[in-house]
């Protein structure tokens, strides 16, 4: 599907300023190296600035500095990045299927569902399930007993919800992701064998929520998992049993909380960043990639961890804090030395 814009119509929705020509034709985006002729590209990372005097696109998002000695078309912003996010959805050529059940769905007769949903081949809807308008719910995807999907959500193909789950509103799911799972609880018996701990709470995720592919959001034990408005989940994310996200928090692949720990509103976690159980970090965090948390973080900020080779634990621990005093250790024997 092709699409078609003017500069003027770019420039209005985006608020920017125009120099050069508003009546030029984008017809989609790309980056600054590899854009040609009615593509619009955009200049977020100062290193890439060479990159300008080069470019084929035929216009380029810019803030005021970057602007004053470029030649060609151009919208100028305060955030490059974040226009160039906004005007994508533009460009956008997936397309929802309109309103529409297919003969294959098998939908339980006490379930709600609005009218204007589109249900693709092979879902399945179970009793007491609640779907509404604007939703749309790809092929072989499974909806479990009693939960709910707000206004205009949109479910990948084989995406699978268990039961009692209650997803708001805009919340994006992509294939293979997994919510309500049972979380990971076991008792040990007397024999060295495993009770069952069955989880018998859900899963509440809040509004404009976004899921990646293959992630899983498992339902709590007792009360429910909660995931916040505006969170966004990279593939291949493990939420498990009563874990807490924050409102506007994001983590990328292979992050992961283990059960019942807690992060607050506006934190980033970086690939595989790991809080373990029970601990409980506050708003305003970013971890990087590869940190584990193992304390509660009250102080907002950048965290990250080292490693260090494999070893027994209780040498592992003991290493750890040694770590940790190795700058203060340096600054005495400096010192000293002097």
């Amino acid at each position: 599907m092709s699409v078609e814009f003017s500069l003027s119509e770019i420039a209005a929705y985006l608020e920017a300023e125009i120099r050069g020509e508003s009546e030029l034709r984008i017809t989609g985006l790309s980056t600054l190296q590899e854009a040609g002729e009615g593509q619009l590209a955009f200049l977020a990372n100062p290193k890439y600035a060479k990159q300008l005097s080069e470019t084929r696109a035929s216009a380029v998002i810019l803030t005021a500095d970057k602007a004053a000695d470029f030649k060609g078309n151009c919208l100028i912003v305060d955030q490059p990045y974040l226009a160039y996010a906004r005007i994508s959805s533009w460009f956008e050529t997936s397309t929802l299927k309109p309103a529409l059940i297919h003969p294959s769905a098998v939908i339980d007769s006490s379930a709600i569902v609005a009218k204007d949903v589109y249900i693709g081949p092979n879902v399945v809807i179970e009793a007491g399930a609640e779907i509404a308008s604007g939703c749309h719910i790809a092929a072989n995807s499974y909806i479990g007993a009693r939960s709910s999907i707000g206004s205009n959500g949109y479910i990948a193909a084989n995406v699978s919800i268990y039961h009692d789950v209650r997803i708001g509103e805009q919340v994006r799911i992509h294939s293979g992701s997994v919510i309500g799972a049972d979380g990971f609880g076991i008792a040990p018996k007397p024999d060295r064998s495993w009770e069952k701990i069955h989880q018998i709470g859900g899963v509440t995720i809040g509004n404009d929520v976004e899921i990646g592919a293959c992630t899983t959001v498992d339902r709590g034990a007792l009360s429910d998992t909660k995931l916040g408005d505006g969170v966004k989940l990279d593939n291949h994310v493990q939420i498990a049993h009563n874990a807490v996200v924050g409102d506007h928090t994001a983590m990328a692949s292979y992050s992961g909380l283990a059960g019942s720990a807690k992060v607050g509103r506006y934190c980033i976690m970086g690939g595989d960043a790991c809080i373990v159980g029970h601990v409980t970090v506050c708003d305003n965090v970013q971890l990087t990639a590869r940190t584990l948390v193992t304390k509660s973080i009250s102080e907002p900020g950048s965290y990250s961890s080292g490693s260090t080779p494999m070893m027994p634990t209780t040498e592992w621990r003991k290493n750890s804090v040694r770590i940790g005093q190795l700058d203060a250790l340096a600054r005495r024997v400096k010192k000293l030395e002097q």
